[in-house]
């Protein structure tokens, strides 16, 4: 049965609002909601090595013993009671914004930040891309001189480069969801294609 699903996309795409909204329109489902960082302690440590701006490798460290601490606590206790669960953001968010601000660092961030995951973490089952023009995305943000260093317009277009090349790579994965349309639009999208792709896991499984 098909049970984690993720919500990606850049800063300003609408993914944390469509999360609090999938959380009325899909009850009956029973979803196990979550996000990263900040399901665990470890989330509070990460955002203030955002706040203090902290070297771009201590950095990234924490957010991957986020994401460790988020499938111990989180993740994999829900899937063991065979729970779906709905993330907003996941490991993809590492890969698209930490290979940029590992950019002149480290070599291959992509790679070294893979690496570091790949012999332990989840694989999720669906993953909805919400994508939109960067301008829109700043726009929707906070002023500029209180945006995060994540929330610059070359940080921003990187990002949403490096999430459009992980759709290109695994098709069978993504949905792209246009996040210039209305928010309710979006929402009802998202929840029916969760209910059509659990209805489809479920009808292979009695085969």
């Amino acid at each position: 049965m098909l049970l984690l699903i993720t919500l990606e996309g850049i800063d300003g795409s609408g993914k944390s609002t469509l999360h609090r909204a999938l959380q009325e329109s899909l009850a009956d489902l029973d979803p196990v909601f979550t996000r990263e960082p900040g399901a665990t302690w470890i989330g509070e440590s990460v955002r203030r090595a955002i706040a203090e701006q902290m070297d771009p490798i201590t950095e990234a460290a924490l957010f991957v013993a986020d994401h460790a601490a988020h499938l111990e606590k989180i993740i994999r206790p829900a899937l063991a009671d065979n729970r779906l669960v709905i993330s907003d953001r996941y490991s993809d968010s590492r890969y698209a914004y930490q290979s940029v601000t590992l950019e002149g660092v480290i070599p291959d961030p992509e790679g070294w930040l893979r690496a570091m995951h790949d012999a332990w973490t989840i694989r999720p089952d669906r993953t909805f891309l919400f994508v939109l023009p960067v301008e829109e995305a700043l726009f929707r943000l906070k002023p500029q001189d209180e945006r995060e260093h994540f929330e610059k317009r070359e940080v921003l277009e990187k990002v949403q480069n490096n999430y459009l090349k992980f759709a290109r790579e695994d098709a069978s994965r993504f949905i792209l969801v246009d996040a210039v349309k209305e928010k309710d639009e979006i929402a009802l999208f998202v929840a029916d294609a969760i209910r059509q792709i659990l209805l489809l896991s479920q009808s292979r499984r009695r085969r």
